[in-house]
């Protein structure tokens, strides 16, 4: 595991130690994927069917640990670096690549600033779900068109700016309320700031998530087209249970779908 010489400002002291007790209680994004076969892995990373064989191809999971994407862009023969703010989440990637016996690269660094890397040295950028974790987007997009050589794809997931910051446990009939304004970088405040996390034997520890903020819809595909990517679509997250409760997670999703996910390519023009 590599570690950036760069110094944390107190947000990402804040969230990286938020996420190191997340990480050792074990919430879902840091329970590594240890039965995938290459059908599997590429429903994991490539559902929409864009990105193409990635054989051999040099991957970057941006802010993306715990042992999940990396397994499977090793078993569909990419050459996979994780980057993240958390040791504890590298951690699960190096201990799932020991479980499949492929070989990737762990850096930890603030996704901010990847000057870890090369211009132009990735074939494709996967961006977990994280970039709501800080205020503003603009050096992230900076860094990932540097990275990223002309013609590689980004794919990025965010939360909808349109109903972030709901919960489940708000539901008043006949609805959810939307309470916070609608302002790009604003910090969402939630009236439960614990994550729930479930073990297999159905008990439930909460502990304080990282704090996370607003990105508007135009500040982030304004953002990318600025910086020479082409949108190829975008999608949202929603439910398969149409019959679900109101006040539980699937009910909420049917009615506010809570993530959005991008891709797009990118084409400098000069």
């Amino acid at each position: 595991m590599s570690f950036l010489k760069s110094t944390m400002d107190d947000l990402a002291k804040f969230n990286k130690e938020r996420w190191e007790e997340l990480a050792k209680n074990g919430v879902i994004y840091s329970r590594p994927f240890l039965e995938l076969d290459t059908t599997s892995a590429r429903q994991v990373v490539d559902p929409n069917s864009l990105m193409g064989d990635v054989r051999g191809k040099n991957v970057l999971c941006l802010a993306g640990g715990g042992g999940q994407q990396s397994a499977a862009f090793g078993l569909l023969g990419a050459k996979v670096t994780v980057f993240d703010l958390s040791e504890t989440q590298l951690k699960r990637d190096v201990e799932t690549a020991r479980h499949y016996n492929l070989t990737i690269h762990t850096v930890q660094g603030d996704m901010r600033d990847l000057s870890a890397f090369a211009d132009a040295g990735f074939d494709l950028i996967w961006h977990a779900y994280s970039i709501n974790f800080i205020p503003e987007t603009n050096a992230v997009f900076t860094e990932v068109a540097r990275v990223l050589r002309p013609g590689g794809l980004y794919r990025l997931e965010w939360a909808n700016p349109f109903v972030c910051g709901l919960d489940e446990a708000e539901w008043l009939d006949p609805g959810y309320p939307l309470k916070q304004p609608y302002i790009d970088g604003a910090e969402l405040v939630f009236d439960q700031p614990d994550w729930e996390i479930r073990a297999d034997d159905g008990t439930c520890t909460r502990i304080a998530g990282p704090k996370e903020f607003r990105h508007t819809l135009s500040t982030v595909v304004n953002g990318l087209i600025k910086r020479g990517f082409s949108i190829r679509g975008i999608w949202e997250e929603t439910s398969n249970e149409p019959d679900a409760a109101p006040g539980t997670w699937e009910h909420l999703k049917l009615i506010a779908p809570p993530w959005l996910t991008l891709w797009a390519v990118y084409q400098p023009t000069s």
